[in-house]
């Protein structure tokens, strides 16, 4: 295991203690190699009460699929049964290790959530989420995204140089170099307004989305530790609730009175979602995001086109074209499938009940200044020279990463 700046996983290992077995779910239906193409339902088959295409329900996803397609399976779209048997046995035997740093550093300490805590599923058919483009990956970045990505990646690894991750040139370092002095930019306010983790502690806003109970937004293909959507019609309207990460879930509603977008001065967390029919698929268009969110780099002029589409009595096809000219040289296409679930055993109370934000950033930062008053009267290391970016793990040696 190796640790890195990842917020998803952060999240994970947060609510990592209320786990207690390792689970590898079981999804293989009778060997297919590959899916058989989606077929629409008739149009009379499944309806609402009021005559549209009904998809309410609990859905989730079954099975593991990487998001990107890993170079070394180049134009291949889907995975050979013996693939996938493969890789179902080799990540069964990643989930049995229990692998540890030299006991007492701070390595290790940072590891201390192990396989115990993740939940990997059955390999999927697909070798990638991303179906457009061909090769299964997300198209290049434009070279004002460059910039800005680099000057973020400069930044925090300014934060980062006087720790012990730069000086064991650790993954997270990348890039950067080690000094044993604090960086000059310690205290420089980041390129544009943070989302994601630094090694600094001054405020709530040093932290990431997640620790802040607040939510990385759509789109939203679930996280390591699982995720579900839970589908709620009306006549004139419709709401998704997302059981996401450990309490950052969050509803959105889609407006279905043919009404315009909200006028561009208007950005929200989540955007402003407008739907309507096309057959039997539900189509949205996601505008009005707020400067605050970020996927994958794209804020405000973050753009989504999502298709819903009941193609069975127990699953549902989502299709989601991405696009910011802003951020990527194309727009590019992901395809999920989902899988109902009971609606009694899977019961869940639909709101966000995130608890980390309200006790545990507090703490860490209470922490922090403890730290440096103690450095300052001269015991303890500088806190600098800490790196708090640490808590999260992902297995380098998991075949689909």
């Amino acid at each position: 295991m190796r640790e890195k700046f990842s917020a998803s996983m952060i999240a994970v290992a947060i609510a990592g203690v209320a786990v207690s077995t390792v689970i590898l779910v079981s999804i293989t239906r009778s060997g297919a190699q590959a899916p058989a193409t989606s077929a629409t339902l008739p149009a009379q088959a499944l309806k609402t009460a009021w005559g549209e295409p009904d998809l309410q329900g609990i859905w989730t996803v079954e099975t593991d699929t990487p998001f990107q397609r890993l170079p070394k399976y180049a134009d291949q779209e889907f995975f050979t049964e013996a693939q996938r048997a493969e890789l179902d046995r080799t990540r069964t035997e990643v989930l049995g290790r229990d692998q540890r740093a030299e006991r007492g550093t701070e390595r290790d300490v940072s590891g201390s959530y192990n396989s115990v805590f993740v939940v990997m599923k059955r390999v999927g058919v697909r070798t990638s989420l991303i179906v457009d483009p061909p090769n299964g990956r997300m198209p290049p970045l434009t070279p004002a995204a460059q910039k800005t990505a680099a000057a973020e990646r400069e930044f925090r690894l300014a934060l980062l140089q006087s720790t012990e991750t730069c000086k064991n040139k650790e993954a997270a370092c990348s890039g950067g170099k080690y000094d044993p002095a604090r960086s000059p930019r310690f205290t420089d306010p980041p390129p544009r307004y943070n989302v994601a983790r630094m090694n600094r502690n001054d405020g709530p806003e040093d932290s990431s989305l997640p620790e802040r109970c607040l939510t990385g937004g759509l789109p939203e293909f679930g996280s390591n530790n699982g995720s579900l959507r839970r589908i709620v019609q009306t006549p004139g309207g419709i709401a998704i609730f997302y059981d996401v990460g450990q309490g950052q879930g969050f509803q959105r509603n889609i407006v279905m009175n043919g009404s315009p977008h909200l006028p561009a001065s208007i950005r929200q967390w989540y955007g402003d979602s407008r739907g309507h029919w096309e057959g039997n698929t539900l189509v949205v268009d996601v505008t009005n995001f707020s400067p605050k969110t970020d996927y994958q780099g794209s804020r405000e002029n973050l753009h989504l086109v999502e298709r819903w589409t009941r193609t069975g009595p127990a699953t549902l096809e989502y299709v989601v074209i991405i696009e910011d000219p802003s951020v990527w040289t194309k727009s590019w296409t992901v395809k999920q499938e989902f899988t109902t679930q009971s609606n009694q055993e899977n019961r869940f109370y639909s709101e966000p009940r995130c608890i980390e934000g309200n006790y545990g950033l507090p703490g860490i930062i209470h922490g922090r200044r403890t730290e440096e008053h103690a450095f300052a009267e001269g015991r303890g290391p500088d806190p600098a020279t800490r790196d708090s970016m640490k808590g999260g793990f992902i297995f380098d040696d998991d075949p689909l990463r």
